[in-house]
């Protein structure tokens, strides 16, 4: 996979910008605030049309503009396609391949895989269960264009239940039966979320594994999902259960826990309260890890990621690092850097070349950025 040309147009801080790439290494240099990221978060967006840098896609949209276009040609198993997003709202967004329509987004969002490295990733471990399960949702995105869609339809569901939960709030006589209606939409929708979760957690743990042991020898990490419906589950030693096992416990949590629902006025099960936990030599990383030990950790993670959305697309997804190595010490800088295989197009934003070694950058293509503009 590989990107050729990206423009934009009154996206963040770009008025109009058009960069060609010719090499698989690609740099962005500029000070901070100066569009580097913003750059990396549009291709970011062309793949999966989201971001995890904006809550809603008016945000994406320069100040005092009423429209914002992402445009970039991608090339992808030797062929080529043009992709096009016109963020307008409050009217729906325009999606386009090849100048063709796509009202579907799992239509859209299989054409460009790539998988986000950034500093805020390296506070996965510490951040809030909503950060993990954001990237646990984002990089399932990759394999599986129409999980979005699923977190979607489950969260307005789940909307749906809370406005009744709250009008009926602390009425334990209250008539049941359109609660009843929404929690076996949730079981159905939510359990299906769930399975994909633990499949691409269990799948990940290996390769984790195995990439947390080439750099931190002798730590054995592994993986956790916590969830509100199935308990604890450890990848390492167990079988994950079906969908349907997922919906029947899933169907008995809300049962249990109808009453408790009822009198708090929340959706108290489901996915959208499930967390990931990470051991390392059986020790909880978050509480216990190092600084170190925990950006090994994502590390790992983001490492893992890519070999296994290559291996899942048959392609190798572009690789986004946006001011990482800043934030790594010259162990895990290294590893990385020689962790990325030649046929990957990384797009790397730094404030300047100093972490890199001339070997490095005889074959980069580099662009300075400066008030969303290459100078």
């Amino acid at each position: 996979m590989f990107v050729k040309s990206i423009e934009l147009k009154n996206y963040r801080n770009y008025e109009n910008l058009s960069i060609n790439f010719n090499s698989d290494k690609i740099l962005l240099i500029g000070k901070n605030a100066q569009g580097k990221t913003n750059l990396l978060e549009s291709l970011y967006y062309l793949s999966c049309l989201s971001s995890a840098r904006a809550k809603t896609d008016s945000e994406l949209i320069l100040w005092n503009k009423d429209f914002a276009k992402v445009k970039a040609t991608v090339e992808k198993q030797e062929l080529e396609r043009e992709l096009e997003i016109t963020i307008n709202p409050p009217k729906r967004k325009e999606l386009k391949v090849n100048g063709v329509k796509k009202n579907k987004s799992s239509d859209f969002c299989t054409n460009l895989s790539v998988v986000s490295f950034s500093v805020n990733d390296l506070l996965l471990l510490r951040g809030v269960p909503d950060d993990r399960r954001d990237w646990l949702d984002m990089a399932i995105s990759q394999i599986y264009p129409a999980y979005p869609d699923r977190i979607s339809k489950y969260n307005k569901i789940r909307i749906q239940k809370n406005n009744h939960l709250k009008e009926i709030k602390g009425n334990i006589n209250a008539d049941t039966s359109l609660l009843d209606v929404f929690n076996t939409q949730l079981a159905i929708s939510g359990s299906n979320i769930i399975f994909l979760r633990l499949k691409f957690l269990k799948e990940i743990q290996k390769i984790a594994m195995e990439k947390h042991l080439q750099i931190a020898q002798k730590e054995i990490l592994t993986t956790f999902y916590n969830s509100t419906v199935t308990s604890e589950i450890d990848f390492s030693i167990e079988n994950i259960p079906t969908v349907e096992d997922i919906a029947q416990m899933f169907n008995q949590k809300l049962e249990e826990r109808k009453l408790e629902e009822i009198i708090r006025a929340q959706s108290l099960v489901g996915p959208h309260r499930d967390d990931v936990s990470f051991l390392i030599n059986d020790i909880e990383a978050k509480k216990f890890a190092s600084q170190g030990q925990q950006r090994t950790i994502v590390l790992s993670l983001k490492l893992a990621e890519l070999e296994l959305i290559k291996e899942k697309i048959n392609d190798t997804p572009i690789l986004l690092l946006d001011d990482v190595l800043a934030e790594l010490d010259n162990v895990r800088q290294n590893y990385l850097l020689n962790a990325i295989g030649s046929q990957t197009q990384t797009i790397i934003t730094s404030v300047d070349t100093l972490h890199f070694d001339d070997e490095y950058l005889k074959d980069v293509e580099i662009f300075k950025i400066s008030e969303g503009m290459v100078v």
